[in-house]
């Protein structure tokens, strides 16, 4: 355990250090009084990967790169596939590990591409992902060169997979993911160089008290990168769904870009800025053999699919940055 919170030393002098604190305590209450019914066997998982000597490894490629293809032998190879299978679903990558590929249900590369030459450059900050999943794009964060990234997801299926393709690029790289939901921060604390919210926003009841969530972790003038799902219209319209939207159960609001903008806005940001607006395709967000079940075409009017099946306008994206 001394071990792998070692990491903050480094960081203790800055503003980050009054969270890592509390950290161990914080994360280790969290599986002993919250764990999910699977967590012994994930753990059993992770335990049986083997160890193998990786020659090589990309953070900055399409699909996260840990080794090659003769790094290890068939019959390893055949069961690493079993025991990474045993994680499913992967909804975020994809992933190539010794040859494996891990074509997870979201080509998170697009959503990549789409804002990597608009941000910041991450060169030496320090970063938070909110909502990150399994930690596809906290690895690229890295491969910009980040000093440290730190994720945060709930969902304890997702970490289990994030310290899974960890075992592969290594424990040495200055990542991490924690069991933890930004509500868990403690408030203003204003460490972030760069903070990160894509896929959460429209899952939050109050979109003003998320928005206040991102602005008090960022320092002075850090910068937000959110993305999230959007309507077509003017300002002031949102979309508040009746049940479920695209059969997910929580979304509560789906405003206009230009609600939106005013919304930020309103939390104190400035330097606002739309910096891309796409349509989710079913090539972006499919079912494969790593995420077996329903996905974007099954959420979609097989008749019309501009709609959802609940005849609500089909999946559209945006993402804004902003400055605090």
């Amino acid at each position: 355990m001394k071990q792998q919170w070692a990491w903050r030393d480094a960081f203790r002098e800055r503003p980050l250090g009054v969270w890592l604190d509390q950290l161990p305590q914080q994360v280790e209450r969290i599986w002993r009084e919250r764990p999910h019914g699977d967590l012994e066997r994930w753990r059993r998982i992770l335990s049986d990967l083997p160890n193998l000597s990786i020659s090589s490894f990309d953070l900055q490629a399409a699909g996260i790169r840990a080794g090659e293809w003769g790094d290890c032998d068939q019959p390893t190879r055949e069961k690493l596939i079993q025991l990474l299978s045993g994680l499913h679903p992967w909804r975020k990558g994809p992933y190539e590990i010794c040859g494996i590929h891990l074509d997870t249900e979201w080509r998170s590369d697009l959503k990549w591409e789409r804002l990597r030459q608009h941000i910041q450059p991450l060169q030496d900050r320090i970063v938070l992902d909110v909502g990150c999943g399994n930690g596809y794009h906290a690895w690229r964060m890295l491969g910009e060169g980040a000093a440290l990234v730190i994720g945060i997801d709930p969902t304890q299926l997702f970490v289990m997979q994030f310290e899974a393709i960890k075992h592969f690029l290594g424990a040495r790289h200055p990542i991490h993911l924690l069991p933890l939901g930004i509500e868990q921060l403690p408030p203003d604390l204003k460490a972030f160089d760069s903070v990160f919210s894509m896929g959460v926003f429209y899952h939050r009841q109050s979109p003003f008290a998320h928005l206040a969530e991102l602005r008090g972790a960022l320092r002075e003038g850090g910068e937000l990168v959110l993305e999230t799902l959007v309507i077509e219209g003017a300002e002031n319209e949102v979309l508040v769904p009746r049940g479920r939207y695209a059969k997910m159960r929580n979304v509560w609001f789906i405003p206009t870009p230009k609600t939106l903008q005013k919304w930020l806005q309103r939390a104190g940001f400035n330097h606002i800025k739309l910096i891309d607006v796409s349509v989710t395709s079913i090539e972006e967000q499919r079912s494969t053999r790593w995420m077996r079940f329903e996905s974007l075409a099954d959420y979609l009017d097989p008749v019309d699919r501009s709609l959802t099946v609940e005849g609500y306008p089909a999946p559209r994206r945006a993402i804004f940055i902003a400055r605090r």
